[in-house]
């Protein structure tokens, strides 16, 4: 374990790194603390990218997984994209493959391919237009409704985004693993601990855990809600990394996390010495071949255009 006086010896040495590598740093909510508190922007993956492309930077380091910073690549082609850990992936981006869903496009011709944000370049490239977990309905709304819809690869924010504009949507057989490791009953036994607290949950949870909620939103639109609601207390239902920037951004509001088993632990893999190495080595590098990279862009760009 890192102690304190490591914890801010690697800080400062990362901030003089940083400025040397002329570098922004970018953290995911579910990420430690302490990275999270290196970083330049904490927030959800497509966020930090676009945030990172607007600023003059030469390098970009990804406090995240494999397919945030390769939207970062995508998004800023001409500068050195960084991964401090190259293992952190994410299992659900990796439950759909390019000949996997080329192969669903044979059975389907016609059908408008959503893609979630949580996927692959080389999947991206393949699909018609992406989207992020706050506006999926959004984006599902724009297909001509004499279109199907094949909703990759999150059924359960498939399911959400169903209900919410009532249009069929043929849904991939793909979920994300730590939230779906909560349960209704996880939930009922929080507000039991907590009655006073509002329960808030990411749309990637289980259907009948949604039916639970107060509401249902993005990372950033949870933290958001948190803070303009005039509720006191929360009961949060997404990766446990999320409470710091809750009650940092929040004060004098309580949280509680709706489980102890909501950990991902890819999210866990980056540490403050993993970050210096990076700046240290200009390694591990992600990046995206032009060709997949083109069309990947593309499918973001009509999102953009839309949302």
């Amino acid at each position: 374990m890192t102690t304190p006086d490591k914890i801010q010896q690697l800080s400062q040495e990362i901030k003089q790194l940083k400025a040397e590598r002329n570098a922004v740093i970018l953290s995911h909510v579910y990420q430690r603390p302490e990275v999270q508190e290196v970083a330049d922007f904490v927030g959800d993956s497509l966020g930090l990218s676009q945030r990172a492309a607007k600023t003059e930077a030469d390098v970009i380091v990804f406090c995240g997984v494999h397919f945030m910073a390769e939207s970062a690549a995508i998004l800023s082609p001409d500068r050195i994209v960084l991964l401090p850990e190259i293992k952190a992936g994410c299992p659900m981006a990796d439950m759909v493959t390019v000949e996997e869903l080329r192969a669903k496009k044979r059975e389907m011709p016609g059908a408008v391919v959503v893609c979630y944000v949580n996927t692959s370049a080389a999947v991206k490239a393949e699909s018609d237009i992406c989207c992020t977990s706050a506006n999926a309905v959004k984006v599902v709304n724009s297909v001509p409704e004499d279109r199907p819809v094949l909703f990759i690869p999150d059924e359960n924010l498939g399911r959400y985004v169903a209900r919410q504009t009532g249009r069929k949507i043929y849904l991939w057989e793909g979920y994300c693993n730590t939230h779906e490791k909560l349960l209704p009953e996880d939930v009922l036994a929080a507000r039991e601990a907590h009655p006073e607290a509002l329960v808030l949950v990411h749309p990637e949870c289980r259907p009948d855990v949604i039916d639970l909620a107060d509401a249902v939103a993005s990372t950033t639109g949870m933290i958001r809600y948190a803070r303009e609601s005039g509720a006191k207390e929360f009961i949060i239902g997404t990766e446990t990394g999320i409470l710091y920037q809750f009650r940092k951004q929040c004060p004098g509001k309580e949280f509680y996390p709706a489980s102890d088993k909501l950990l991902c632990p890819n999210m866990k893999a980056t540490t403050l010495e993993k970050v210096h190495r990076a700046l240290v080595t200009l390694e591990p590098r992600v990046t995206v071949p032009a060709d997949i990279r083109e069309k990947a862009l593309r499918s973001l760009e009509r999102m953009l255009a839309v949302t």
